[in-house]
């Protein structure tokens, strides 16, 4: 139920003035330690230049290399890691197309593609998902973590559940509710969120138990990088999955994965394989996931196409 809930809120909120992507990791300290369900992006003044380089996510320790699009640079003086690590990273940042590789005095060097821009993300917005407030698990803890620690501007509550004054007590009050409708993709904004401080100390939790919580202070610069970290995993990834390998499978208009035996939006990675009795083998439905991100959204699929570009827009969350 969550899972489809998620894709179709996913489907609901793209439009062409933001980015959407799931699943992401959201922590400073412990990277992993907090997983957001849906994050929207929202482009800044330097938005067409980061569409300009690349449509994939440019990895962090690229960005944060001692190298430039003026000169190459040798890759032992660019990157202070061990050679295997720092081969890694120029491999997957060469076939973002972020760097390029030449040799230098007979050692391998590298040069970027073209200046990474500072200021391309406008703001960052978390959407935690729970469809049902009658089941609300690690929910409040959840919620406090990330209005503790502030790396998001906002941070949203969408749930399909009724929503009363008990439910909304039970939160943080800085987090906004919005009452979803997967099959009619209708949202009603129970409450408006209150705008954080991303560029201010945060507390991350790193453990709760009864009667103690673990905490770790993190400083502005830490979030700043975590928050482009955050964007480029969310302009690289996008939110849809890989539609499952079987002849009951194809994919809806917004390219969600629907089995058509029977009937429904579906979670590749549970609902299909050996233990569905109408699982038959076939090579995955045609689907083209570019195709649909670049026309629905902020992402470009080919930066140096001839296709339209589109600037941000004013809307919210129309």
């Amino acid at each position: 139920m969550e899972y489809r809930f998620e894709l179709a809120l996913c489907a609901a909120l793209e439009a062409p003035d933001r980015v959407v992507a799931r699943q992401l990791g959201a922590g400073v300290v412990r990277p992993g330690g907090r997983i957001v369900d849906v994050c929207l992006l929202r482009p800044g003044p330097e938005f067409g230049d980061r569409t300009a380089i690349t449509p994939s996510r440019i990895p962090t320790a690229a960005i944060e290399a001692a190298v430039g699009p003026g000169a190459t640079v040798p890759v032992a003086d660019a990157f202070d890691f061990p050679p295997e690590r720092a081969t890694g990273v120029v491999e997957a940042a060469v076939e973002a197309g972020y760097l390029e590789r030449e040799r230098r005095d007979g050692r391998p060097a590298v040069r970027a593609t073209a200046r990474y821009p500072d200021d391309w993300v406008g703001s960052l917005t978390a959407i935690e998902n729970k469809p049902d407030l009658g089941e609300p698990g690690e929910l409040a803890a959840q919620l406090r973590y990330d209005v503790a620690l502030g790396l998001f501007d906002e941070v949203v509550l969408a749930t399909g559940s009724y929503v009363t004054r008990a439910h909304l007590n039970r939160i943080p009050d800085a987090v906004g509710v919005w009452r979803f409708d997967p099959d009619a993709g209708d949202r009603e904004v129970v409450r408006e969120p209150t705008p954080l401080e991303p560029t201010a100390p945060g507390v991350e939790i790193t453990a709760e138990r009864p009667l103690r919580t673990d905490v770790a202070l993190v400083d502005p610069e830490a979030k700043a990088r975590t928050r482009r970290r955050v964007a480029e995993r969310a302009y690289g990834k996008g939110w849809r999955p890989d539609p499952p390998g079987c002849v009951e499978a194809t994919t809806t208009d917004d390219g969600r994965p629907y089995c058509e035996r029977f009937d429904r939006v579906i979670d590749p990675g549970r609902d299909c394989g050996v233990g569905c009795p109408a699982y038959d083998p076939a090579e995955p439905p045609p689907t083209d996931r570019d195709r649909l991100r670049d026309g629905r959204t902020a992402w470009v699929a080919e930066p140096n196409g001839d296709g339209p570009r589109r600037q941000a827009g004013l809307s919210r969350f129309g």
